[in-house]
C-alpha cells in the first residue's frame, strides 16, 4: 500500500489540537483543542498537498462526494466554531446513527450538539465538576453512551439524555472505554494497563489477563478499538479488538476471551489508534522511538493480523489524534495546530488480462471469499469462491489465483488455480508452503514463498498438445542457492518419461517431471526472505528484504546476476523486451553491460528515481514507454524523459497503442455490483495528442478537420478551431466558438469546451472549481442526469441557508429550478415503473398530474384524493376523477368532475355507484337534459338482471310512480302463492298508493270513483286492481285475527266477504277459514256450504251472498268496514280514510289506532 499527505488545514492563532473525530456517514470533522476550541468542518477531497486556513466563519455546510482522490479542490464546505467550553477540549465523539456530536473538556463539562438547518446547536449539557473525562463512546446502535472519568466514575446514559446507571470503579484511573459491537459489553482501560470487562448493566465480568504482560505491564492503555463488523471481515476468525499501550505495545484479540492475542511492538509512543471502516487496516499514530525516526511523528499501518504495511512520517511536534473517513481512503490527523489529511492507496488483490478485471473485496462470506471476473467489454461478471485469497497475477489470456485449500480437499494447505476470463479453472497446483507473491508469463507460473520459489508450467487448452512433458514440469528452488540450468537443459533434451523422475542439481535442488506436487527437498529457512517477484518470457527477478535483486534466465532458471539496492524493493516490473526493470523504490538495468558505453547507460539509468510513486506499468508494444503513478497523477516516460502529467485516480491496467487503460478500483472493490464503463479511464500519451494537428494539415478530410478542431478547442485556440470547423462545415461548432469569444474567463471557456466535447464529468469538476454550481446543474439537467443535478442543487441550497461562500451559484439556483429537476427525475422513475421512488421526487417537484399515477399504482387512494383536491388543470382533474371513480371514491370523483365542468361524467359516476339522489340533485342543480331517459335505461338494466325492487326504487326516485306501481303489481301476482299475506298486502298497498299519487297529480281533488273517469281507462284499472288486492289480503288477515281473538261471528262475516276476491286468493285456504269460523259460531248451514265448496265449488254461494250482503229490494252491494269487516248500511256516519278512500263503521272504531288498517297511513285528528 502507499500513503501520502495530501492536505493541511491550519487552525487560526496556533491553537493546539487535542482530539479529532470524523463522522463517516455525513463527512463532518470535529476537532477539539485548547482554550475551549471546538470546530466542525467539512473538507473537500484533495489530491495534492495543499494548505488551508480554517478561519472562523459563519455557519456553513455542504455535501460529500465520492471517495476518490482525484479532486484538487481545497475549500471548506463547512467551518463552524462551537462555543460552550471554557477549558481544553480533550474528547470528541460522534453518534453516527442520530448525527449528534459529544464533546468534553478538562473541567468535566460534557455537551451534546445537534444539527439544525445546517448549523450545530447545543442540545444537552452536563457538568460533573469533579474529575476529567478521559473517554466517551457511543454504542453501535447509537442508543447509549458510556462516559469514563479519571477518578474511576462511569456513567451510562441514553440518547435522550437520561441516566441509565452509574458506577465508581475504586482504585482505577480510567483512560479508555469501548462498547462491544452488539452493545452488550463494556471494556475499560486504566493507567495501570489493566482492562476490565463489564456487561451493559454495569456488572463486572472479568479482567483481561492475556494482555499487558511483560513490557506492557504498568503502562497506560491509550486506546481501545473494537471493530463492529458492519462491513464484513477480511478473514475467518480474524482479530477485531485492538488494545494499544502508551509504550507502543499493541494486542490484537479475536474477542475479549482470546487467550492467544497477537502482540506487536509499534516502536513508538502511541497517542491513538483506530480501525478503518472494513477492519482490514489499523492506523497507530504517535512519536517514533526507533533510531531512524527518533522523536518524529509517524503513523503506522498494520494488517488485521499485525503485519506492518506502511510507516508515514508526519511533520510537527506531536500528533494527538487520527480518524478515518468513510470508505477508508483518507485519514485525518490532528498535529499541533494543524489538521493533516493522508490519502491511502491500498494494495488490492487484482489483475487485468485480456479485457477482464479480476478482483476481490476480501470480505469472507458464507461461501468464502468472492473473486469477481468483470468483462469490461460485455459488462458481464463471473464469480469464483475460495476459502481465502492470498495473491493474484495475470498474463495474456489467463490469471492465477493463490488461495488456501478447502478443508477436506487434501493434505496440502494451499492451492494455485489458473483460470480463464469466465472464472473457469484450467489447471490446479497444490502446495504445502504459503505463496506470498505471484507472477506469470505465457506458460509458467512463479510462486514465491518466504525462502523458496516455485516454477510451474501450467496447462492451457491452446497449447495442451505441445510438449506435454515440459508443460507439466514444476520445480521448487531455494533463494540462497545458485541454479545453473544444466539439469533443465539435459532434461529438455531427453525424451519424456511416463514415470516420475528426480534429478539432483547444484545446491541440492530437486527437479520433477510430470508430478502433481512440488518437491519437499530444500525446505530450509533464510535470513533474507523474498519480498517481491516479477518475470517475463526471458527473465525472472526476485527482490529480497535486504534490497538484493536476483536475476534468473528463463526457461532454464539460471542465476545470472545479483544487484544490490539501498531499499527494499516492494514492486517491480519488466519491460516488453526484458531489457529494463523498474521498482517502486529504485530502477536498475536488467541487461548485462559488456562494454563501456553500455556501462555508462547503466549508470544513467541507475540514477533514475521518482519520489511518491506507487504503481508502474510498461507499454506492451514499446520497451521505452513507462507509466508511473505518483500520488493522483500519471507520468509517461519515454526513456528517461517525462511528459506532462495527467490527473488519474485509477489503477493502471495496461499500456498499449499509446493509451493507458485505468480502472477505478476504489469504487469497484467497494461496490462490485456497480461495475460499468464509467469505472474505466483511457488516457492518451502526449505524442498521440500532438500528432493529430500535423497529420490533418498534410491529409485534409472532414473527419480529420473535426479532430483538429477538437484539439484546438482543448488548447483554447479559437481562431484555429473556427478555421477547422468551417472546413468541416460544422455550423453548430462555429456558433459555439462565437459564444466562447464572449467569455472572458479562461476557466469557464475550458469548462464549456469539455462539456461540448462530451467530457461531462470533467466539465462538472471545472464548473465547481470556478464556483459555478449553477452551470454544473444546468449541464446535468441538459443531459437528463437529474440525480446528480439534484445532488448539486441540494448542496447549493444548504450552503445558501447556512451562509456559505457559494452565493453566486446559490442565487441563480432557484426553488423553481429545483422543483423542475425533481419533477423531471420523478417522471423518469415513473416511466421505469419505480413508483415508490418516483412519488418522493414528484412530491418535491410539485408534479401533481404525474403524482396521480404513482398514488394510483401504489394503491394510496387517500393520498390520491388529496392530490386531486390540489389540481387546477381540467385535463388533470378529469383523469383524477376517473381514477377515483374506478376505486369507488365517488364523492371525490364527482368533486373533480364538477370542478372541470364535466357534469355528465359526474352524473354517470353517481348512476354507476347507485347514488341516485346525488345524480338527480346534480341534474336539477345544473339543469341537465335527458336525465329521465338515462334513469329509464338503467331501470331496464335492473329488470333484466332480476332486481325489481331496485328498479321500483329507481322509478320512485325518478318521479315515475305508475311504472313503479306496475312492477309492484307484477311482483305481487308472482308471489301470491308463496309469499306471506302481510308482504303481499304491503306490495298491493304500495302499488295502489303510487298509482293514486300519479293519478292525483292530474286531478288532485278526485275521489276513487272520479279517478277512473278522469284518468285513462288503463291507469284507472291499475289503481282499482291494486286496491282490490290490498282489500283481499287485508280482509284475509282480519279474518284470522278475529278468529284468534275468539270472535267467530265477525270472522265468519269477514270470510264470507273474501269470496269476492276468489280470483286473487287461493280457494282452499279461503273456504277452510270460512268453514272453521262458521263452525265455531254454530252457523252449520254456512259451514256445510263451505265444506261442499271445498269438495266442489257450488253456485249457491252466490245466492247466499246476495241474501247476506245485498239489499233484498235493489241488490246493491255495501262497502265493508276495514276494521271489522261488517257491511256498511249508512255511509253518512262512517269514517273515510283520506289516503285509500276506504270506510270504517264509525270514528269510534279508529279512535284507538294511529293508522288506517288497510293502507297504514297516519290518522290525524283536527
Amino acid at each position: 500500500m502507499y500513503v501520502y499527505l495530501s492536505k493541511k488545514i491550519a487552525i487560526p492563532n496556533n491553537v493546539r489540537l487535542n482530539c479529532i473525530a470524523w463522522n463517516q456517514k455525513k463527512g463532518y470533522i470535529a476537532v477539539g483543542g485548547e482554550d475551549g476550541l471546538l470546530k466542525v468542518i467539512r473538507a473537500d477531497t484533495s489530491s495534492t498537498t495543499t494548505t488551508t486556513t480554517a478561519e472562523p466563519t459563519s455557519n456553513s455546510s455542504g455535501g460529500r462526494g465520492r471517495n476518490s482522490t482525484n479532486n484538487a479542490s481545497s475549500s471548506l464546505s463547512m467551518n463552524q466554531s462551537l462555543e460552550g467550553h471554557n477549558g481544553h477540549v480533550q474528547v470528541v465523539t460522534w453518534n453516527e446513527e442520530h448525527l449528534k456530536l459529544t464533546s468534553s473538556d478538562q473541567n468535566g463539562v460534557i455537551i451534546v450538539w445537534m444539527l439544525f438547518k445546517g448549523s450545530w446547536y447545543e442540545e444537552m449539557i452536563n457538568n460533573r465538576n469533579k474529575s476529567t473525562v478521559r473517554g466517551m463512546c457511543w454504542s453501535s446502535n447509537g442508543l447509549k453512551i458510556c462516559i469514563v472519568y479519571e477518578d474511576g466514575a462511569v456513567i451510562v446514559g441514553s440518547v435522550e439524555g437520561n441516566r441509565i446507571w452509574g458506577k465508581d470503579l475504586k482504585g482505577l484511573v480510567l483512560t479508555a472505554v469501548q462498547w462491544s459491537p452488539d452493545a452488550k459489553l463494556l471494556l475499560f482501560g486504566s493507567s495501570s494497563g489493566e482492562a476490565h470487562l463489564y456487561d451493559e448493566q454495569g456488572t463486572f465480568l472479568t479482567k483481561l489477563d492475556n494482555i499487558g504482560q511483560g513490557q506492557g505491564q504498568g503502562q497506560a492503555i491509550v486506546s481501545l478499538q473494537w471493530y463492529d463488523g458492519q462491513n464484513g471481515y477480511v478473514a475467518e476468525d480474524c482479530p477485531v479488538l485492538a488494545v494499544c499501550y502508551q509504550n507502543g505495545k499493541l494486542y490484537l484479540l479475536r474477542d475479549a476471551s482470546d487467550d492467544t492475542p497477537i502482540t506487536v511492538d509499534c516502536l513508538m509512543s502511541v497517542s491513538c489508534c483506530v480501525w478503518n471502516g472494513y477492519g482490514s487496516l489499523l492506523a497507530v499514530a504517535g512519536t517514533s522511538l526507533s533510531h531512524e525516526r527518533r522523536d518524529s511523528n509517524v503513523i503506522s499501518f498494520f494488517s488485521t493480523f499485525g503485519e506492518q504495511l506502511k510507516i508515514l512520517k508526519i511533520p510537527g511536534k506531536e500528533v494527538s489524534g487520527c480518524s478515518w473517513e468513510d470508505g477508508s481512503l483518507r485519514l485525518a490527523l490532528s498535529v499541533d495546530s494543524n489538521i493533516y489529511f493522508a490519502n491511502v492507496r491500498p494494495d488490492y488483490k487484482w489483475a487485468y488480462f485480456g479485457h477482464t478485471v479480476v478482483f476481490t473485496d476480501e470480505r469472507v462470506g458464507r461461501d468464502g471469499v468472492c473473486v469477481t471476473f468483470w468483462n469490461t467489454r460485455t459488462n458481464a461478471r463471473y464469480f469464483k469462491y475460495v476459502r481465502a485469497l492470498l495473491a493474484v497475477a495475470a498474463h495474456g489470456e489467463h490469471c492465477v489465483l493463490a488461495a488456501r485449500n478447502e478443508i477436506g480437499q487434501g493434505p496440502e494447505r494451499f492451492v494455485l488455480y489458473v483460470c480463464n476470463a469466465i472464472s473457469t479453472p484450467l489447471d490446479t497446483k497444490y502446495l504445502d508452503l504459503e505463496p506470498r507473491q505471484l507472477c506469470m508469463n505465457a506458460t509458467t507460473v512463479v510462486a514465491a514463498m518466504r525462502s523458496h520459489f516455485l516454477l510451474w508450467n501450467f496447462r492451457a487448452p491452446r497449447s495442451s498438445a505441445l510438449q506435454p512433458a515440459r508443460l507439466r514440469r514444476e520445480k521448487v528452488y531455494h533463494v540462497d542457492d545458485t541454479p545453473t540450468g544444466t539439469v533443465e537443459m539435459a532434461t529438455a533434451a531427453s525424451p519424456p518419461s511416463t514415470t516420475s523422475t528426480t534429478a539432483t542439481a547444484t545446491g541440492g535442488d530437486s527437479l520433477e517431471i510430470a508430478v502433481p506436487r512440488e518437491s519437499s527437498a530444500g525446505r530450509r529457512d533464510t535470513g533474507d526472505p523474498i519480498c517481491s517477484i516479477c518475470c517475463s518470457d526471458k527473465l525472472l527477478l526476485l527482490g529480497r528484504e535486504s534490497g538484493m535483486l536476483q536475476q534468473y534466465a528463463l526457461p532454464q532458471v539460471t542465476l545470472s546476476k545479483r544487484y544490490a539496492t539501498a531499499r527494499r524493493p516492494c514492486l517491480m516490473a519488466i519491460n516488453s523486451d526484458s531489457t529494463s526493470v523498474v521498482g517502486r523504490s529504485s530502477s536498475v538495468e536488467a541487461a548485462a553491460a559488456d562494454d563501456d558505453e553500455e556501462r555508462e547507460r547503466l549508470e544513467d539509468v541507475a540514477k533514475f528515481e521518482r519520489k511518491d510513486a506507487w504503481a508502474v506499468c510498461w507499454a506492451q508494444d514499446n520497451p521505452r514507454l513507462l507509466a508511473v503513478m505518483e500520488k493522483s497523477r500519471m507520468y509517461i516516460f519515454r526513456g528517461l524523459e517525462p511528459e506532462e502529467p495527467m490527473n488519474c485516480a485509477g489503477y493502471a491496467c495496461c499500456f498499449k497503442d499509446l493509451e493507458i487503460r485505468c480502472v477505478l478500483l476504489d469504487e469497484l472493490v467497494r461496490q462490485p455490483e456497480s461495475a460499468g464503463p464509467e469505472l474505466l479511464q483511457d488516457l492518451e500519451v502526449k505524442s498521440l495528442r500532438d500528432t493529430r494537428p500535423a497529420f490533418v494539415r498534410e491529409r485534409p478530410h472532414p473527419r480529420l478537420w473535426r479532430l483538429l478542431a477538437e484539439h484546438a478547442l482543448r488548447a483554447l485556440e479559437l481562431d484555429e478551431a473556427e478555421n477547422a470547423l468551417v472546413r468541416c462545415a460544422d455550423y453548430l461548432g462555429i456558433r459555439f466558438v462565437k459564444r466562447l469569444r464572449g467569455m472572458h474567463d479562461a476557466g469557464l471557456r475550458r469548462a464549456e469546451v469539455l462539456a461540448y466535447l462530451g467530457e461531462y464529468d470533467a466539465a462538472e469538476r471545472a464548473y465547481l472549481e470556478l464556483d459555478r454550481r449553477d452551470l454544473a446543474v444546468t449541464l446535468r439537467l441538459r443531459l437528463g442526469e437529474q440525480p446528480r443535478a439534484l445532488q448539486l442543487m441540494r448542496l447549493s441550497t444548504t450552503n445558501l441557508g447556512t451562509g456559505s461562500g457559494d452565493a453566486p451559484s446559490s442565487n441563480v439556483l432557484s426553488d423553481a429550478m429545483l422543483e423542475r429537476a425533481e419533477a423531471s427525475w420523478g417522471e423518469q422513475l415513473a416511466l421505469g415503473q419505480q413508483w415508490r421512488a418516483a412519488r418522493e421526487h414528484l412530491e418535491r417537484g410539485g408534479a401533481l398530474e404525474r403524482l396521480l399515477d404513482c398514488h394510483y399504482r401504489l394503491e394510496e387512494y387517500e393520498q390520491l384524493a388529496a392530490v386531486a383536491a390540489r389540481l387546477q388543470e381540467p385535463n388533470a382533474l378529469r383523469r383524477a376523477g376517473r381514477m377515483l371513480a374506478s376505486v369507488g371514491m365517488v364523492q371525490q370523483a364527482v368533486a373533480c368532475f364538477v370542478r372541470c365542468a364535466e357534469l355528465r361524467l359526474a352524473v354517470d359516476t353517481c348512476v354507476r355507484a347507485n347514488r341516485w339522489e346525488q345524480a338527480l340533485e346534480l341534474a336539477r342543480t345544473w339543469r341537465l337534459p335527458g336525465i329521465p331517459e338515462l334513469l329509464a335505461k338503467y331501470a331496464r338494466h335492473l329488470l333484466s338482471a332480476g332486481r325489481r325492487l331496485q328498479a321500483v326504487e329507481l322509478y320512485r326516485q325518478a318521479d315515475r310512480p305508475l311504472e313503479a306501481a306496475r312492477l309492484l303489481l307484477d311482483l305481487a301476482r308472482e308471489q301470491s302463492g308463496s309469499a306471506p299475506p302481510l308482504r303481499l298486502k304491503k306490495l298491493y298497498v304500495l302499488a295502489a298508493l303510487l298509482a293514486q299519487e300519479a293519478l292525483g297529480r292530474a286531478r288532485p281533488a278526485g275521489l276513487l270513483a272520479g279517478l277512473a273517469e278522469a284518468a285513462g281507462a288503463e291507469d284507472a284499472r291499475l289503481l282499482e286492481e291494486a286496491w282490490r288486492g290490498a282489500e283481499a289480503y287485508h280482509f284475509l288477515l282480519l279474518a284470522h285475527r278475529q278468529l284468534y281473538a275468539s270472535e267467530p261471528e265477525a270472522a265468519m262475516r269477514t270470510a264470507l266477504r273474501l269470496r269476492e276476491y276468489e280470483e286473487l286468493l287461493e280457494q282452499e285456504p279461503l273456504y277452510a277459514l270460512l268453514a272453521l269460523a262458521s263452525c265455531a259460531c254454530r252457523a252449520l248451514a254456512t259451514c256445510s256450504r263451505a265444506f261442499v265448496r271445498l269438495e266442489a265449488i257450488d253456485p249457491r254461494y252466490e245466492e247466499l251472498a246476495l241474501e247476506l250482503f245485498a239489499c233484498p229490494n235493489c241488490a246493491s252491494p255495501f262497502p265493508a268496514c276495514v276494521v271489522t269487516g261488517r257491511p256498511l248500511m249508512n255511509l253518512a256516519s262512517a269514517w273515510l280514510c283520506t289516503v285509500c278512500k276506504h270506510y270504517a263503521i264509525s270514528e269510534r272504531e279508529v279512535v284507538n289506532i294511529n293508522s288506517c288498517p288497510l293502507c297504514h297511513s297516519i290518522i290525524t285528528y283536527m
